[in-house]
């Protein structure tokens, strides 16, 4: 599984290395973020929220990947395939610690971002807690 997580890196490496395919706020971390989420979004996890269970992909990585590099990238997702939802979450954190290890705390905003997420997520199979709602609802709107 990590050689086919290496071939989905080396296409976005690849292609973000060329200044001219990098948007305005790139960082190299974003392609182990962006990686991460399509990950996340293969296993449709049962235990994300209800409103989290899709990641919020970022449309300058989306518009900037490249059209070839991203059906290339998504048919080698695609074919990462897991008995059972625990052994997909241990892989995809895994992914995300070694990720970790390759940038600067600076650059790692988004890729903290998912690992809270994805712990948050971890911790509720841990404890078999089902999900709850989450409402973003303004406080002062409510009354």
């Amino acid at each position: 599984m990590k050689e086919k997580l290496e071939e989905v890196l080396t296409i976005w490496h690849k292609h973000f290395s060329d200044e001219e395919n990098q948007y305005s706020e790139f960082e190299p971390s974003d392609i182990e973020y962006f990686v991460g989420c399509m990950l996340y979004n293969r296993f449709a996890f049962s235990k994300a929220h209800h409103n989290l269970q899709t990641m919020d992909l970022s449309y300058d990585f989306l518009s900037s990947c490249g059209d070839d590099e991203y059906a290339a990238a998504q048919k080698v997702i695609e074919s990462i395939i897991f008995e059972n939802e625990e052994e997909a979450l241990a892989f995809l954190q895994s992914f995300i610690q070694e990720a970790k290890e390759k940038y600067t705390k600076p650059e790692l905003y988004l890729l903290d971002r998912l690992d809270y997420h994805v712990s948050a997520m971890a911790e509720r199979y841990e404890k078999g807690v089902d999900v709850k709602h989450i409402d973003f609802t303004n406080p002062l709107m409510r009354k």
